[in-house]
C-alpha cells in the first residue's frame, strides 16, 4: 500500500524517494568526505590503473588494493553507519569471512572448470572460431567500461531471472535471508547461486590485461556499495547512474514488491532502462520477518526446499490420518 511517498509492505515500511532519505549530519569536513568519497575513489582507481607502470599493473596488486579498500570501508562502517541495527558483530563477521573463503576456493575452482570462460573456450575449440579480437582495438578506457557493462548487463538478467523462475530462485533465496548489509555480505549465499551470478560472456572477447584491471575498478569502487553499512550523501548524478546501498537495501527489504527491483550490480541505469529501478531505502531486511539462517541451512536450503516442492507437486494428496 502506498501512503504519500512511503510504501508500506506487509511486514515492514520501505522509504521511496530520495527526498525522504536521511542525509549525513555534521560539519563541512564530514559533509565533504561523505559526499565525494565515492567519486574520488572511483576516479583515483581508474587513474592508478591507467598510468601504473607494467611492473605493478598485475593481479597481485589488484588483490592487495581490493583488500585495503575493503578494510577502509569497514572502518567507515564504524565511523558513520547507515543504521545502528546493521552494526557488524563478531558472529556476522565470522560468517561473512567463511563465505568469502568459499568464494575464493570452491566457487572459483568451479568457475575455472565449468564457468563462462571455460565454456567459451570449449565452444571456440569445437567450432574453430576466434574471439572477438577487434575489441582490443578500442580505446583502453572504453574497453574497460564495456567489459564492466557487459558483465553487469548479463548479471542483471541472471539476477532478474532468479526472482522470476523458481529453479533459479531456490539457490538465490538464501542470499535474501541476510538481515543487514555489511562490506562482505555480497559473498553470503549458497555456492550454487554464487557460481551462477558470476557467469558472464567475457570469455568470448579478447581484451587487454590492462583493460581488465581498469574494469575491476568499476566493480570495486561502485558494486561494492551494494552491501555496506555507511551513510553517504551520494551526488545526484552518481545515484542516477550507479547502484547504491539505498537501492540494494530495497532489494533486500521485507516488502515483496520492493525486492523485485534494482537487479543490476554496478550500473543502476540498466534497471532504469528496463523499468525495474526504485529509488529509496529500507532498514528491516530479510525473509520471514528477518529470520537469520544458520550456515548449515544456507548450504542445504535450495535442495531441501526443492525436494519438498517436488513431493508436494508429484506426491499426490497428503494422507488423511486415521481417526
Amino acid at each position: 500500500m502506498r501512503v504519500g511517498n512511503r510504501v508500506i509492505g506487509a511486514q515492514a515500511p520501505v522509504t521511496v524517494g530520495w527526498e525522504n532519505i536521511p542525509r549525513v549530519e555534521g560539519g563541512p569536513v564530514r559533509q565533504f568526505i561523505f559526499t565525494w568519497f565515492q567519486p574520488v575513489m572511483l576516479f583515483a582507481l581508474l587513474a592508478f590503473w591507467y598510468y601504473a607502470p607494467n611492473s605493478i599493473a598485475k593481479a597481485s596488486t589488484a588483490i592487495g588494493i581490493g583488500i585495503g579498500f575493503k578494510v577502509l570501508l569497514l572502518g567507515l562502517e564504524w565511523v558513520n553507519p547507515r543504521y545502528a541495527s546493521w552494526r557488524l558483530t563478531w558472529k556476522e563477521l565470522a560468517t561473512d569471512l567463511f563465505y568469502v573463503g568459499i568464494g575464493l576456493t570452491v566457487v572459483r575452482l568451479a568457475g575455472n572448470y565449468i564457468g563462462s570462460d571455460a565454456m567459451a573456450e570449449a565452444l571456440q575449440d569445437a567450432f574453430h572460431w576466434d574471439k572477438l579480437s577487434w575489441f582490443t582495438g578500442l580505446p583502453i578506457l572504453l574497453q574497460a567500461f564495456l567489459i564492466a557493462f557487459i558483465f553487469d548487463f548479463g548479471q542483471y538478467w541472471m539476477h532478474r531471472g532468479m526472482h522470476n523462475w523458481y529453479p533459479l530462485w531456490l539457490p538465490h533465496s538464501v542470499h535474501h535471508y541476510i538481515t543487514q548489509l555489511n562490506i562482505n555480505k555480497g559473498a553470503v549465499g549458497n555456492p550454487v547461486e554464487l557460481f551462477l551470478i558470476g557467469l558472464g560472456i567475457g570469455g568470448f572477447f579478447d581484451f587487454l590485461p590492462r583493460a581488465l584491471l581498469l574494469a575491476g575498478s568499476f566493480g570495486l569502487a561502485i558494486g561494492v556499495y551494494q552491501h555496506i553499512n555507511v551513510r553517504f550523501n551520494s551526488p545526484r548524478w552518481w545515484r542516477f547512474l550507479f547502484n547504491t546501498t539505498e537501492h540494494h537495501s530495497l532489494h533486500h527489504s521485507q516488502d515483496f514488491e520492493s525486492t523485485r527491483s534494482n537487479y543490476a550490480g554496478s550500473f543502476i541505469f540498466i534497471d532504469r532502462m528496463f523499468g525495474t529501478c526504485v529509488d529509496g531505502e529500507a532498514e528491516l531486511l530479510g525473509m520471514e520477518g528477518g529470520r537469520r539462517m544458520s550456515i548449515r541451512e544456507q548450504m542445504t536450503h535450495p535442495f531441501t526446499e526443492g525436494w519438498k516442492t517436488l513431493k508436494e507437486r508429484f506426491g499426490g494428496p497428503a494422507a488423511v490420518p486415521a481417526e
